[in-house]
């Protein structure tokens, strides 16, 4: 697994600002690198190209990129602005880290710099004939990236900040970490399949951060329990919330030293990711559906929509892998994960708010009968949801006729 200074770097890396950094510091070089090869052109190129043809192209890039700049950043807050009210506030997380708008904006910024400083540089005198030939090639190449990114960034555009659209990354960050988790169920340590696995003696370890646990560093615990002759037994995964009560993990037999050292391992912060918490991807599909659900968007499709997403994520669970899952910290043992949260996660805010929505609960009914039919592990999971989500129905549904149709298919669910 990601240590933890490698975790810390990864979500470095997702910064909209480090990336347009990076682009601006590679075009500030590449105008500088023109001084530095100006003495490797011959000066029949250098006759052939105008002294002034590149100033033009720089004047004209200056002015244009930093309007594109400004224009980007206002359709960029808007998207973010739509997700937040019409999809979910959990879900624009993802969109600020999009690769595409990031390397647009940067490539935007990263122009209009390097425009800046090659304009200063010929005003200097630095260039001679041949360095600004140098220059002039530099800004056509720079053209053409600024055309190629302009047309990626408009095919962009047409679904930034869109339901669908922000629904296919969810659906996609959700799968991706199930099946992260098929391939490292307990994170490469040893299983702990309850906490009444924990040994009664065994000494818990408390913080008094108070968050979401984003990232766990399995192999500095691992280090830390061999130095120490001792197991550590993580009763938390990420996505849970920690409080000054609730420990981290626990410790069998106790060390005589401190311990405190291992709360570094946890990153605790104030929301949760992705990355390691499958439960999360399906928590923001639900939400996306609820939203769909409430009285001011009232769009039962997108809800029927969701639910299909899901139902593709939860295929995805292969409880099987974990049986060869690899052991690489033995002197770790980490808490399963549970399918029936899984399935609470996802489908009861979408059975509670779509109660009285004949269309949706036909759907989620079918969606459950059809997850039954895939696999035996999901079959008692799918029973107390259809279960629960018809007595919702019976509650909220004034005509009968919609409540029979209902009860046939969970009927059919529980007959086969």
């Amino acid at each position: 697994m990601v240590s933890k200074w490698g975790w810390q770097l990864l979500q470095l890396s997702r910064k909209l600002w480090l990336r347009t950094v990076a682009f601006a510091v590679l075009a500030l070089f590449s105008a500088v690198l023109a001084v530095m090869l100006q003495g490797v052109i011959p000066d029949a190129l250098a006759d052939i190209i105008g002294a002034g043809a590149a100033e033009k192209i720089l004047t004209i890039l200056a002015s244009s990129m930093l309007t594109v700049t400004t224009f980007s950043l206002s359709v960029m807050v808007a998207a973010y602005s739509a997700s937040t009210n019409n999809v979910s506030p959990r879900a624009t997380r993802l969109l600020m880290e999009d690769s595409t708008t990031q390397n647009a904006l940067a490539t935007f910024v990263g122009s209009f710099l390097f425009s800046i400083v090659s304009i200063i540089l010929l005003n200097t005198e630095l260039y001679n004939k041949r360095g600004e030939v140098v220059l002039f090639l530099t800004t056509i190449l720079v053209v053409a990236l600024i055309v190629v990114m302009i047309l990626v960034w408009i095919n962009h555009l047409s679904g930034l900040g869109r339901v669908g659209e922000t629904a296919n990354k969810v659906e996609d960050e959700a799968y991706a970490a199930l099946t992260r988790h098929n391939a490292h169920p307990w994170l490469d340590a040893r299983p702990l399949q309850d906490y009444d696995d924990i040994p009664p003696q065994a000494k818990p370890l408390l913080t008094n951060t108070i968050g979401y646990l984003q990232h766990i560093d399995i192999k500095a615990i691992n280090q830390w329990a061999a130095a120490n002759n001792c197991c550590a037994y993580i009763s938390v995964r990420p996505g849970v919330f920690i409080e000054p009560r609730r420990p981290l993990l626990w410790l069998h037999p106790a060390p005589d030293g401190s311990s405190d050292t291992l709360t570094e391992a946890f990153c605790i912060r104030d929301y949760r990711t992705f990355d390691q918490d499958p439960r999360f991807g399906l928590l923001v599909l639900a939400e996306i559906a609820s939203k769909a659900l409430s009285p001011a968007i009232n769009d039962p499709g997108t809800a029927i929509e969701i639910l299909g997403r899901g139902m593709r994520v939860l295929t995805n669970w292969q409880p099987t892998a974990a049986e060869q899952a690899e052991v690489k910290y033995p002197q770790v043992l980490v808490l399963s994960l549970p399918l029936a949260e899984l399935f609470d996660d996802f489908y009861t805010p979408i059975a509670r708010d779509s109660a009285a929505m004949l269309e949706v609960q036909i759907r989620l009914q079918k969606n459950l009968l059809a997850l039954a039919e895939l696999s035996g592990e999901f079959r008692p999971h799918a029973l107390r949801h259809s279960a629960a989500a018809l007595a919702r129905a019976e509650h909220a549904m004034a005509y009968s006729e919609d409540i029979k149709i209902l009860t046939a298919l969970h009927q059919q669910l529980r007959d086969g």
